[in-house]
């Protein structure tokens, strides 16, 4: 009986010892193989200037009188976001007496560029400008605009007169997009002050492909004003104040100005 449980005991030490053996072989002598996938998601950017406001006066001018015509400085509008945009320019305007803002008429030339313009062209686009203006106008000394004549694809005062009555752009020089306009004058217009958005389709961007900013495009806008020569003496002393301010959407479906 002894001898039979020896045997048992061996069998079952020898067993198990191959069992294990045949485990531990069985952990390494399968062949695996791995492959992972990353991914991430950075946002665009849609911002204009940086963040920062435009640099110069949208007008301004002192001693200002019936018939006088003055140009603010050329406002640029950078896209330093990452993403083509759709802008809406919106000007605010208001007297510091309760008049009609009808007795102002304002205009505006825009130059849209990769390449900024040199500075003949920015004052040959406010003469243009200043062409369209209608009645007796006086330039105010102080703000004279005096330039060279553009001749590499100059346009003429016929095709900016068809641009502004279009809302299309026309071409100034290589590579540079002029559009002029008007605010538009009405009858009842709003006493003391009044708002006014830019450009046909401004509300959405999308109807006027001028106000559609590409990344790492501008655009440099000025403003004429003038004040009508058959103001009435009741403007003597009057304060003009007027603000400029622009927004950008990005281009998808659905997206809004906030």
């Amino acid at each position: 009986m002894k001898i039979a449980k020896a045997k048992k005991a061996l069998l079952g030490t020898t067993l198990a010892g191959a069992i294990a053996v045949a485990a531990s072989y069985g952990t390494y002598s399968w062949f695996t193989s791995e492959t992972t996938a990353k991914g991430e998601i950075t946002n665009a950017i849609v911002q204009l200037n940086n963040g920062k406001d435009m640099k110069g006066n949208l007008v301004a001018a002192g001693n200002f009188a019936p018939s006088q015509l003055v140009f603010g400085d050329f406002l640029t509008i950078d896209n330093t976001g990452t993403v083509d945009t759709f802008l809406q320019a919106k000007l605010h305007q208001s007297l510091d007496k309760p008049l009609s803002l009808d007795t102002y008429k304002v205009g505006y030339v825009a130059l849209k560029y990769k390449v900024k313009p040199t500075e003949e062209v920015l004052k040959e686009s406010q003469i243009k400008l200043e062409e369209l203006f209608e009645g007796t106008t006086n330039e105010v000394t102080a703000n004279k605009v005096t330039a060279n004549k553009v001749t590499a694809n100059k346009v003429t005062t016929n095709e900016l007169t068809r641009s502004l009555a279009s809302g299309e752009s026309v071409e100034i020089a290589e590579g540079v997009e002029i559009i002029a306009g008007f605010l538009p004058e009405k009858s009842a217009a709003a006493v003391g002050e009044k708002e006014i958005l830019l450009g046909d389709g401004a509300e959405s961007g999308e109807d006027n492909k001028f106000w559609n900013l590409e990344a790492d495009e501008y655009i440099d806008i000025s403003f004429g004003v003038k004040l009508d020569e058959l103001a009435t003496n009741d403007y003597q002393g009057v304060k003009y104040s007027a603000n400029l301010s622009v927004k950008a959407k990005q281009k998808d479906d659905g997206a809004l100005y906030e």
